[in-house]
């Protein structure tokens, strides 16, 4: 390295320096910066170095001297993220279905270079989650990024959908194409959806993003504005159970009181309680009546019930027949 451009460089590498190698129990000292400095050819001296951190501090970068006999340094107080942040984010990509393994460990590294030389141990032990199924897509974040800039620009997507078959394999679903106008990407029990309308069914229809592939923005301006005007996609969300589309009602529901938690839970806290009786409440939702609604109502046993409307009431009550017939002609002698 040209000696001039060392020195024009040399403030951000002691910045850098400090960044990922000290931090309050371990200051550097003035010597070690001046070796790391030489190490990448930036010949230094004492008073310099003196100067380069007074910038960097005037320049707003929250830099520490300590004061010891034993000789005292510095070390970068103030960062970005706090490290209980940076826990909560690593778990969060840990965790997270939508993200593949590799993906996962890429991006920790990268938090962990924002932890420090000494903090990012303490990161890589939050690490090991085990249980957590992953998405095999690497190409989902291509398709985040294609289905957001859709929305911002006000166009509709062209993508193939893909299934699973017997040989543990994802591909293109037999006349899987599709062309929809991307209204809303949903974080729904793990996955991520995307709620789209599609005008040849005129209907809003749900995705699964990482069964979505070669995912292309068109030329076609979205369509169903008008249907979708006024729609909060969060209480969207809340409406529909397992991301399957359906026919909304308005369903009155019968709780006793301890499950208030799993009906808020469910709902959000703007769902409409009212206590009805003793250790009792109702429960009134707009609601996408599916099969995954009433299995998660089956779920909760006997102390759930539909007061009205009737019709729903009805189609609960056929379900449930329906499955126990199914049972029935499964049993073998």
């Amino acid at each position: 390295m040209a000696k001039s451009m060392g020195q024009k460089l040399k403030i951000l590498y002691i910045w850098k320096y400090l960044q990922e190698n000290s931090d309050e129990n371990h200051p550097v000292s003035t010597a070690e910066i001046i070796s790391y400095l030489a190490s990448n050819d930036i010949p230094s001296q004492r008073k310099t170095i003196y100067d380069d951190i007074e910038k960097l501090q005037e320049f707003g970068c929250d830099i520490v001297q300590v004061h010891s006999r034993l000789g005292g340094g510095y070390y970068l107080a103030g960062r970005e993220f706090e490290l209980p942040e940076l826990k909560l984010l690593v778990d969060a990509v840990q965790s997270s279905r939508f993200i593949t393994t590799r993906k996962s460990r890429s991006l920790i590294r990268k938090l962990e270079l924002l932890a420090g030389r000494y903090d990012a141990g303490k990161l890589q032990r939050q690490v090991y989650v085990a249980g957590r199924i992953k998405t095999e897509n690497e190409s989902i974040y291509y398709s985040i990024d294609c289905i957001h800039r859709a929305i911002q620009e006000n166009h509709q997507i062209g993508f193939q959908y893909l299934d699973w078959n017997l040989k543990k394999e994802l591909l293109p679903r037999l006349g899987g194409k599709r062309q929809v106008s991307p209204w809303a990407l949903i974080w729904r029990e793990e996955n991520y959806y995307l709620a789209a309308y599609d005008s040849a069914d005129q209907m809003i229809k749900h995705y699964r993003v990482d069964k979505m592939g070669q995912v292309t923005v068109l030329s076609e301006a979205r369509e169903g504005m008008e249907q979708l005007a006024g729609t909060d996609p969060a209480v969207y969300a809340n409406q529909t159970f397992g991301m399957f589309g359906g026919e909304e009602e308005m369903v009155t529901l019968l709780f006793p009181n301890r499950l208030v938690g799993v009906v808020i839970d469910r709902f959000g806290r703007e769902v409409e309680i009212r206590p009805v009786e003793e250790g009792r409440f109702r429960v009134r939702a707009r609601i996408i009546i599916s099969g995954q609604f009433f299995g998660w109502l089956a779920g909760i046993g006997r102390e759930a019930r539909i007061i009205g409307p009737a019709r729903v009431q009805e189609r609960y009550r056929q379900w449930l027949v329906g499955i126990v017939d199914a049972m029935g002609e499964n049993t073998t002698e």
